[in-house]
């Protein structure tokens, strides 16, 4: 039996979330849907997340935008890892770098060479043979150019920081240009269909009634349709990742942007640090049960580079997840979906991760179960992988010096994650489960940087001599530093193709 194709879509809710659902659909669908957006300008967006990981830029091309036209509207920067502050042990300091580790001989990973020689005592941190931590760490950038597979210069992976608000408009236009209509107002009632509780229409305040075939639910935290209307209910993560609240304010630029983002552990989270053209993007994420607002604020205002540009915004959160993302013929996206704080960017990435997977899904009006059941599966996945890797962060800590870490250091974390520690722990090795988001290459610089060291390595490393061992780990590292010392300084890189006008 056929089922009358989709043709009337309506997106509830705009910022980032809304905003990118609708420049995809209307580059993907190429005219032939409705395509409506509700919003109101009466709403405010969370709207802190400002830096990414590298697949926004697989988005971005897709959509065939003009990256220095981008990175001009949204006053951004680029981005080549993240510097974790303080996680291990109060004056650490390591770096997730994007990209590739070294250079992997035969069917072993280089990590396990390095490996060999650290435990030999004959080579300190991991991050110099990485391309991405040598040049972020001396403040260098480019686009890769084509030199081939055996320079690592050919490889450089990078993300951006940017204006959430900006990177909005800038779809909005792109999106309305191909036809998304946008409509100012707020939600008033949704109308079920009383034979099977699907969503038939929408109700504003002004009293219109917009029907749809396809509702997607990119409201915010309230979830005014997967949750207000739908009631799917809501799996709460906060035993294994206790924030619950943030603080986020802009301050002026001190110096050159870095080319990464910056994460210090504090007392009771951590603080973000997210430089861009024309300002730099600051907040606290902390647990309430630990330390006051007011204390939080103090903190955060005590550390900041510049002088703050306004005061302190703060935001409440759970961390969690929607028990369905698609519920009916609702799909959640963004924060209407669930929350994960921002501590490895991930927030903008599961945005564009569901958009692109309810276009492969994209249903007709049968919705059928099959393929509801397969994305929901598809995005717990995703969630549930991301959620261990930042679970990581504040477990795997020897830090003992607050209540707060403590309970990190001594809670219950989910079984896959002990397994994964417990096998890197033994021999050094990681294995990559389906299509998880982040790869051996992440998951080694952070276990690394937590101090999970292993107690061995693999143990074909023993087949290259002692001799060869230390050749190739010195001819990896002289390659890196070569290949950074060539590459231009991050805001010389800018002023030359990308520089922002000064925002009005």
């Amino acid at each position: 039996m056929t089922h009358p194709a989709v043709k009337h879509i309506v997106i509830v809710g705009g910022g980032t979330a809304g905003w990118m659902t609708a420049a995809a659909m209307a580059k993907v669908l190429l005219g032939d849907f409705s395509i409506r957006l509700i919003e109101s300008d009466d709403i405010g967006t969370v709207g802190v997340g400002e830096a990414t990981i590298p697949q926004i830029r697989q988005f971005n091309q897709a959509l065939e935008i003009d990256e220095n036209d981008f990175v001009r509207q949204t006053q951004a920067t680029f981005k080549l890892g993240i510097q974790f502050v303080d996680w291990g042990r109060l004056g650490d300091s390591y770096m997730h770098g994007f990209g590739i580790l070294g250079r992997d001989r035969g069917l072993l990973s280089f990590h396990h060479y390095w490996l060999k020689a650290h435990l030999a005592g004959k080579v300190s941190a991991i991050g110099p043979y990485c391309l991405n931590v040598a040049a972020a760490l001396h403040g260098k950038f480019m686009r890769p150019p084509d030199l081939g597979a055996e320079s690592p210069l050919s490889s450089i992976a990078y993300a951006y920081h940017f204006d959430a608000g900006l990177y909005a408009r800038y779809l909005r236009r792109f999106a309305e240009a191909r036809g998304v209509r946008r409509t100012e107002g707020k939600v008033k009632e949704t109308v079920l269909r009383p034979a099977d509780g699907f969503i038939e229409a929408i109700v504003l305040d002004g009293g219109e009634k917009i029907p749809g075939d396809l509702f997607i639910d990119c409201s915010g935290f309230r979830g005014l349709l997967i949750e207000q209307a739908l009631h799917t209910g809501y799996e709460d993560w906060t035993h294994w990742l206790p924030c619950d609240r943030a603080l986020a304010v802009p301050c002026t630029s001190v110096g050159p942007p870095t080319p990464y983002t910056r994460s210090t552990a504090r007392e009771a989270g951590w603080q973000w640090r997210i430089p861009l053209q024309h300002r730099i993007g600051n907040g606290y994420v902390y647990s309430s049960a630990h330390i006051s607002d007011d204390e939080a604020s103090a903190r955060l205002l005590a550390n900041l580079d510049g002088a703050p540009l306004s005061d302190p915004r703060p935001l409440r959160f759970v961390t969690g997840r929607r028990r369905k993302f698609w519920n009916r013929n609702c799909v959640a996206i963004g924060l209407a979906a669930g929350f994960m704080e921002p501590l490895e960017s991930t927030s903008i990435h599961l945005i564009q991760s569901a958009v692109t997977m309810l276009l492969s899904f994209f249903p007709d009006q049968g919705f059928d179960p099959v393929m509801t059941d397969r994305f929901n599966e598809k995005s717990t996945m995703e969630w549930e992988r991301i959620r261990d890797f930042l679970i990581l962060h504040y477990h795997a800590t020897e830090r003992s010096d607050t209540t707060f870490w403590n309970d990190c250091r001594t809670m219950s974390v989910p079984r896959r994650l002990l397994d994964y520690m417990d096998l890197f722990r033994h021999s050094g090795r990681f294995y990559r489960e389906n299509e998880e988001l982040f790869t051996q290459t992440s998951w080694v610089q952070v276990m690394l940087g937590q101090r999970i060291t292993p107690r061995s390595y693999h143990p074909l490393v023993d087949l290259l001599s002692d001799a060869d061992l230390d050749a190739f780990i010195a001819n990896v590292r002289h390659i890196i530093e070569r290949c950074a010392d060539t590459m231009p300084p991050h805001e010389k890189f800018i002023a030359r193709y990308c520089a922002a006008n000064p925002p009005a």
